[in-house]
C-alpha cells in the first residue's frame, strides 16, 4: 500500500494522466508529478475543499497568459489543475543559498514579462480592494503594543488612500514572490497565482516580504532599500508609493492572520514598522 494518496482516477483517465508521484502535501491541497500523453511532466494540484478558494481566479489568469511568464495551465476544474512541471530551483531557493541579487533582477525579469502581456483573462477578477476588507475592519486588541497599533491604524488609512487612487490597473498574479516563481524547461516561470484586479505597484509588494525561511535577510534594511531601487524605477513605479504597498500588503496578512478577538501580537509588526520608516524616505 503506498504511503501516500493517489490522485482520482477519474482526472487521471479525462485528462490523460499517467505514472502519478506524490510531491507535497499543503494546508489546502496535494500536489502529484504526473506524466502527460504528450511524455512530458506536468503537475497536477487537487484541492482538499469542494473549490479552489481564493487560487480559483488565479488559474483563469495564469490560462489567459498563455505561457508569457508563467506555467502553462493544460487543464483545470472546479478543485485541480493540471500545469507545466517546474522542477526548479525556485528564486526563494537562489535566495537561501545567497545568491539574493540574481533573484531580485530575475523577479523583476519575471514580473515585467507578465505584465507585457494584453491580458483579459475569461471571467471576471476579484478586486484588490475587496481583499484590504479584512485589514480595514482589523479589530486591534487592548494587549497589543502601542507602536504596533499605530502602525496598523497608520496603515488601514494609507491602504484606504491608496486603494481611492489606483495608478494603472490591470490584471495581477497576485502572489508574485520568490517562491512562487520556478526554473523551468522555458526558464524561469510565475506559478501560484491569486488572479486580481489592482494596482501594477501592488504586484511587488509581497516579495519584499519574501522569501520565507530567511528572517536575517528579511529585515535587513539595506536589502529592503536595494530591493525598492532595483524595482521601482524598470517597473514604473514610484518607489515611495512601492513601498507603501509593501507596508500594507504586510500589514493586510497580519489582519489575515489575527484571530476572531483581535491582534495583539505578530512576528512581523517589526517588518512592518520597517517598511513604513522606509516609505517615508522617499
Amino acid at each position: 500500500m503506498s504511503p501516500h494518496p493517489l490522485p482520482p482516477a477519474a482526472i487521471l483517465s479525462e485528462h490523460a494522466l499517467s505514472a502519478p508521484v506524490f510531491v507535497e502535501r499543503t494546508g489546502i491541497a496535494t500536489i502529484w508529478k504526473v506524466t502527460r500523453q504528450t511524455g512530458e511532466a506536468a503537475a497536477l494540484k487537487l484541492y482538499h475543499g469542494e473549490t479552489m478558494g481564493n487560487e480559483g481566479a488565479g488559474f483563469v489568469y495564469l490560462e489567459a497568459l498563455n505561457g508569457a511568464g508563467a506555467a502553462r495551465v493544460f487543464a483545470h476544474g472546479a478543485r485541480f489543475a493540471v500545469t507545466e512541471w517546474l522542477p526548479g530551483p525556485s528564486l526563494g531557493d537562489l535566495s537561501r543559498r545567497g545568491e539574493d541579487d540574481t533573484a531580485t533582477h530575475t523577479l523583476l525579469t519575471v514580473a515585467q514579462t507578465l505584465h507585457a502581456q494584453p491580458v483579459t483573462p475569461a471571467g471576471t477578477l476579484p478586486k484588490l480592494a475587496d481583499w484590504f476588507g479584512a485589514l480595514l475592519k482589523l479589530h486591534i486588541a487592548s494587549g497589543c503594543p502601542a507602536t504596533a497599533r499605530q502602525n496598523l491604524e497608520r496603515c488601514r488609512a494609507l491602504a484606504g488612500d491608496l486603494l481611492a487612487t489606483p495608478q494603472d490597473p490591470r490584471p495581477l498574479h497576485g502572489d508574485l514572490h520568490h517562491d512562487n516563481i520556478r526554473l523551468g524547461a522555458r526558464g524561469y516561470c510565475a506559478f501560484d497565482a491569486k488572479g486580481v484586479l489592482g494596482e501594477r505597484a501592488y504586484e511587488l509588494a509581497n516579495a519584499f516580504r519574501n522569501p520565507k525561511g530567511a528572517p536575517a535577510l528579511l529585515r535587513d534594511p539595506d536589502r529592503i532599500r536595494a530591493l525598492r531601487d532595483a524595482w521601482s524605477g524598470p517597473f514604473a513605479v514610484p518607489p515611495r508609493r512601492l513601498m507603501q504597498w509593501a507596508a500594507v500588503k504586510c500589514a493586510l496578512s497580519i489582519a489575515w492572520r489575527s484571530g476572531s478577538d483581535g491582534i495583539r501580537h505578530d512576528d512581523e509588526f517589526d517588518l512592518l514598522a520597517q517598511f513604513l520608516a522606509i516609505s517615508e524616505e522617499g
